[in-house]
């Protein structure tokens, strides 16, 4: 059966924790990787957002949580882009595997957790997400999702760290285990408007962002988080990019 804890996650979820976390005194590598794997069991425990308020809500996230996610981003390290030479998407596990072990891959995950209204495909224990709507994050609009060859591109399932820039940027260093968790975690995951998030590709912060400027705190503070989590390092461009958007949410 589906797990029913699935479901829209609070936009602050992400920074609140961080600060609860930086605000016990962690400091370092191996703690501020931690912070990153609390905040996605935080994600993966919360309480549905309020959709109430339709994709126009705003996300911002408030001055306390953003200075944490600040501080979390110093203790990042800051190095060149690595070649990408032997990247592949094999190296991150089979596509949409399910890592938690619910009976349910990963992008019926995520899309069931995104959407609203939701309905599955019968005969699938609740796993395989037929038709639903989104408060697109990244654009603002509210997308009608349906299952179908021409009409599920609608809707795609984005990694917020993509997978070639975290193969740049440490992942070759982590192990195949790590990378496959990486690459399915709903901490790095989100159900986005098809053509913007192909408009993104494997582009970092520094040379994308959100059209939708309410949700840039968000996802900067996300892309915070995985990179912490996953002990993955910034550009000095990338790190610049991020801090300059965390520090106007102040």
């Amino acid at each position: 059966m589906k797990d029913k804890t699935i479901s829209p996650r609070s936009s602050k979820v992400v920074t609140i924790v961080t600060a609860a976390l930086l605000a016990g005194g962690l400091a370092g590598c191996e703690a501020v990787s931690s912070a990153g794997t609390v905040i996605a069991e935080a994600l993966r425990t919360a309480g549905p957002s309020d959709a109430a308020h339709g994709p126009t809500a705003s996300q911002d996230a408030g001055p306390a949580e953003v200075s944490a996610a600040i501080t979390m981003l110093a203790a990042i390290p800051v190095k060149g882009r690595a070649p990408q030479t032997g990247y592949s998407r094999d190296r991150f596990g089979p596509a949409w595997a399910d890592v938690d072990h619910n009976g349910c891959d990963t992008r019926n995950d995520i899309l069931a957790r995104d959407l609203t209204g939701e309905t599955f495909k019968p005969g699938t224990h609740n796993c395989v997400v037929a038709s639903g709507t989104l408060a697109d994050k990244y654009t603002g609009k509210t997308i009608q999702f349906v299952r179908g060859a021409s009409t599920s591109s609608a809707v795609q399932i984005d990694h917020i760290i993509p997978l070639s820039l975290a193969w740049q940027t440490g992942a070759q260093q982590i192990s195949e285990e790590q990378r496959k968790q990486l690459a399915n975690d709903p901490l790095n995951l989100m159900a986005a408007d098809g053509p913007t998030n192909t408009a993104k590709s494997d582009k970092d912060a520094a040379t994308w962002l959100p059209p939708n400027k309410a949700f840039r705190c968000e996802y900067a503070a996300r892309m915070t988080a995985v990179k912490a989590k996953y002990k993955l390092w910034v550009t000095r461009p990338e790190h610049d990019a991020i801090e300059g958007v965390l520090t106007s949410c102040i």
